[in-house]
């Protein structure tokens, strides 16, 4: 097998090597989408431009409208009058949030009784909504606590301390750009192979392959293994990116992590190319691959958890590999957890890698039509 696998490895490195455009756009367009979704995709909202109403305007009510800007998630853009003013900024668009600090508010704190502050939150973005809902009932939550325990005249009794691992100050980078090496690998191995054998019938070259003796597997393993090194060149250029520009922890075992992609890039390469033997055209072979980028997005967990999705849609986020190599890529980095707590994840990845090496070789006829 190897004496007629290698020419066609030569023959597949060398078209690659004249394609210096293409070559470049594999290395150079996973770097641009890193910098750009990394600085773009944030799941933490902050800085939500907020109008408010100080119908008070007393020092009780200028300390309530500090504590919801120290929260981070607060930022007042302009104060207003009136009501009517408060809601046309909202639905223009141009504040989020409004809250509104009702006359009596610093009376009914010096009478002991519920003081109301009311806050207005635009919920067609529920992202941004959820974010300062919660931390609008923060703020309450606190000052409910300061205010009882000193009407008390002692502490408060029970306090709880969260202590969140692997990520502690809650960045959106360090559980984006993991996920983002899994992603960029798909779209770009994916895509390249996809065309691999359309490319060859469309330029009349498929001819050619089909008198040579090779072997039908040999023929496939010779398209998929150039561009394994380009998988790890984009995986290499996606670490750094993310360790030195975003300040992703790098935790886990880096030979572990290398070692799994390879298993994933050939994955990808083998979904690519068992997608190149469905259809007849480049056209087609784009269209068909763009077509499995959204449902990897959407099911695999990069965006979303995939627990808050319907049972039947986490049963379709099993047949994605990214699902799987999401889970080992942010265990290595973020967690430092060893091939001991993967093995699964990696099992089931190699399992993809060989179930589509072998669909293709199935699907793909050394003929014309």
């Amino acid at each position: 097998m190897m004496p007629r696998f290698w020419p066609m490895f030569r023959k597949e490195f060398i078209q690659m090597r004249r394609d210096r455009l293409t070559f470049g756009m594999l290395i150079g367009i996973p770097v641009i989408q890193l910098l750009v979704f990394g600085y773009a995709i944030q799941t933490d909202v902050r800085n939500l431009p907020t109008v408010v109403l100080d119908e008070s305007r007393t020092p009780e009510s200028r300390d309530l409208i500090a504590a919801f800007e120290n929260t981070g998630n607060f930022r007042v853009v302009t104060h207003v009058d009136g009501r009517p003013a408060l809601d046309a900024a909202i639905a223009r668009g141009d504040a989020q949030a409004g809250i509104v600090v009702p006359y009596a508010y610093p009376r009914d704190l010096a009478r002991g009784t519920t003081a109301t502050v009311q806050v207005i939150v635009d919920a067609a973005d529920p992202l941004s909504s959820q974010a300062a809902l919660s931390a609008a009932a923060g703020v309450a939550q606190v000052r409910n606590l300061a205010i009882l325990s000193r009407a008390a005249g002692r502490s408060i009794p029970v306090e709880a301390r969260v202590r969140p691992r692997y990520n502690p100050g809650l960045r959106s980078p360090n559980y984006i750009v993991p996920g983002l090496v899994g992603v960029i690998l798909t779209m770009t191995m994916v895509l390249i192979t996809a065309m691999a054998i359309v490319r060859e019938r469309e330029r009349g070259t498929l001819e050619q392959l089909i008198v040579t003796p090779i072997t039908k597997t040999e023929l496939m393993l010779g398209k998929i293994t150039p561009y394994v090194g380009v998988g790890l060149l984009q995986m290499t250029a996606v670490l750094i990116l993310g360790r030195f520009v975003f300040d992703v922890p790098l935790t886990g075992n880096i030979l572990l992590l290398y070692g799994v992609s390879l298993i994933f890039i050939i994955a990808s390469l083998a979904l690519g190319l068992f997608v190149s033997t469905l259809v007849r055209t480049q056209q087609q072979a784009m269209q068909a691959s763009f077509g499995f980028m959204l449902p990897n997005i959407l099911l695999s967990g990069f965006m979303f958890p995939r627990q808050a999705m319907p049972e039947f849609a986490q049963w379709l986020g099993l047949l994605v590999p990214l699902t799987y190599f999401l889970k080992v890529v942010r265990g290595i980095l973020l967690k430092g957890v060893g091939l001991e707590a993967l093995w699964r994840e990696v099992l089931i990845l190699a399992g993809f890698a060989v179930v589509l090496i072998a669909a293709s070789v199935r699907r793909f006829r050394k003929t014309l039509d």
